[in-house]
């Protein structure tokens, strides 16, 4: 992939905001850096950097294609009053797809778990509002 000043400033967008964000996201804070930048253009780049694997594409999380910088093995969180992702280290259960093969016999090629309920911000807005 050749060089590119854009897709160097979307990386470093994204990278910078850890919130798995959205391409309108990027497109945003990334006009304030760079005002000519067009949405398609924040489209088309995260696209390929997710092709070449230097990010991670994510679907299906909340309806909205989210992206990720973090490549390491891990799952999401999704917290269904604010809508943010958060990540969950894989260490919490290793090595899924071992275990989905010598239990079932099923080879898994990838996968996307995501777990969805409360943040902490949002469980202790909603305490402090009950009492």
């Amino acid at each position: 992939m050749k060089y590119s000043k854009q897709r160097e400033l979307i990386l470093k967008t994204l990278q910078e905001n850890i919130v798995h964000p959205t391409a309108d996201f990027i497109y945003e804070r990334l006009r304030e850096k760079m005002p000519s930048v067009s949405l398609a253009t924040v489209y088309r780049n995260l696209n390929q950097l997710a092709e070449n694997g230097m990010i991670r594409k994510i679907e299906g999380l909340d309806g909205s294609v989210r992206f990720d910088h973090n490549l390491k093995s891990h799952y999401h969180f999704i917290c269904t009053k604010c809508n943010k992702v958060y990540d969950v280290p894989y260490d919490i259960a290793p090595n899924l797809a071992g275990r989905v093969l010598s239990e079932t016999g099923l080879l898994v090629d990838n996968y996307e778990i995501s777990f969805k309920g409360t943040c902490p911000e949002c469980h202790n807005n909603i305490t402090k509002t009950n009492f």
